[in-house]
């Protein structure tokens, strides 16, 4: 149990949370309440993704939102919105943007923070060209006040949406560009996850809106392993906080990939098959994570908790994405951390280009996405999931046995062998 999950099963048990939400639709929690249990609201009210709500809240299907600047509401409210899927990020356009070589302060190449990741988009006329705006320049960011507001948002329990009243809660901007004629709010982040908390975009959508009588877009920022995702949000109905939707989604690369199919014919032809390894054959099916997370563990090891609170996983998840690498021969497990292991370090020290056709090599080592992916070329469509299954069963694979195991898994095959084709770049 995290100090999180354990300050807030005490909170519930002193307030009656669950009682008040049953009778009332709704509990409103202060600042004051929670510092009076010895925390600090701040570092107990965020959660950027569903999957990092203490284990009451999700057990009980219950979100936070703060509504004043001292003040929160507890309910089972539908306050996160998916990511697209894998497979439609990879289909989306990746372009190259070269980054000005006489720019000297900021290291395009070592992008460490989502403000870095924000300024060399911008720097570089990825926000330009996302944005289609002219004369796009940087105005505001940091902490603000919300102002006061009213909005509806949809509730888990009942057919009614349940209406919200905001005064005065502090957000924060990542960055706001204002050009022409437009005004873009942008969130960044420089991890994948499965999804994120509305009101990142919601509640400084609603300020501006006020502010200014421009057309205000809202974009959310993803930086990792050399790539930005730039995904526009459109909320339909100003005053519906669930009314967003995908409006257009977008892939940028600093450094020419320019890897072509050929050189993925190549790798099918040249890589070696390894024994399949005593561990359980994955069932991750972001490979995109997997990158990430061997990113992470360039700064030291983790542990299975440290790796849960990074990506907001559950423990289940984190062992399918430790497993997954440990499978690739990524990760070292030992004595509860996880480390790179030498082949990761060596692969991870290469550039983008070279660091993408290892490890597409690295899974096309295992003769079972060797031979989806040979299939997939044939007959110039994805093989359907009996077809991978069939594959799977002619490969011996460890410890996979029943049906639903090998559903379960191709799936996570599929998903790999279309990350690879997606460094296609034509």
């Amino acid at each position: 149990m995290t100090k999180i999950d354990a300050f807030w099963n005490k909170a519930f048990a002193k307030y009656n949370i669950s009682e008040h939400v049953d009778a009332d639709g709704v509990f409103k929690i202060t600042a004051v309440q929670i510092k009076a249990m010895g925390e600090e609201a701040r570092l107990v009210t965020k959660f950027d993704n569903a999957s990092e709500l203490p284990k009451i809240f999700i057990d009980n299907g219950l979100t936070i939102l703060p509504i004043t600047r001292g003040s929160y509401i507890i309910a089972p409210l539908a306050a996160y919105f998916a990511f697209p899927e894998d497979s439609k990020i990879f289909s989306s356009e990746l372009q190259n943007m070269p980054f000005p070589d006489h720019i000297q302060s900021l290291d395009s190449k070592n992008i460490s923070s989502e403000a870095a990741a924000i300024s060399c988009a911008y720097i570089s006329g990825i926000l330009d060209d996302f944005i289609g705006d002219e004369n796009l320049k940087p105005t505001i960011s940091g902490r603000m006040s919300s102002d006061e507001f009213d909005f509806d948002i949809a509730n888990c329990n009942v057919d009614k949406k349940t209406r919200v009243k905001v005064a005065k809660s502090q957000l924060e901007i990542d960055g706001g560009y204002e050009g022409v004629e437009s005004f873009t709010i942008i969130e960044a982040k420089k991890y994948f996850a499965k999804d994120f908390i509305i009101r990142q975009l919601y509640y400084p959508l609603r300020l501006w809106s006020k502010k200014i009588d421009k057309q205000i877009k809202t974009v959310f920022l993803v930086y990792a392993d050399g790539i930005f995702y730039l995904y526009e949000y459109e909320f339909k109905n100003l005053n519906d906080y669930n009314s967003l939707e995908l409006k257009k989604l977008k892939r940028y690369s600093l450094a020419k990939l320019e890897i072509q199919m050929p050189d993925i014919e190549n790798l099918i032809k040249t890589a070696k098959i390894v024994k399949e390894p005593d561990i359980p054959f994955p069932q991750a099916d972001s490979f995109l994570r997997i990158i990430d997370l061997c990113n992470h563990l360039q700064s030291g090891e983790l542990s299975k908790h440290e790796i849960t609170e990074i990506y907001g996983f559950n423990d289940r998840q984190t062992n399918y994405y430790v497993d997954a690498a440990r499978y690739l021969g990524l990760i070292d497990k030992n004595k509860g951390k996880n480390t790179l292991t030498d082949k990761a370090k060596k692969i991870l020290a290469l550039d983008v280009r070279g660091k993408q056709l290892e490890l597409a090599k690295t899974i096309l080592s295992h003769r079972v996405f060797k031979e989806v992916l040979n299939k997939y070329l044939k007959t110039s469509k994805q093989p359907s999931k009996a077809e991978i299954v069939k594959i799977m069963k002619e490969c011996g694979l460890y410890n996979v046995v029943t049906d639903v195991t090998y559903n379960r898994r191709a799936s996570t095959i599929s998903s790999w062998v279309n990350w690879i084709l997606s460094l296609v770049n034509s």
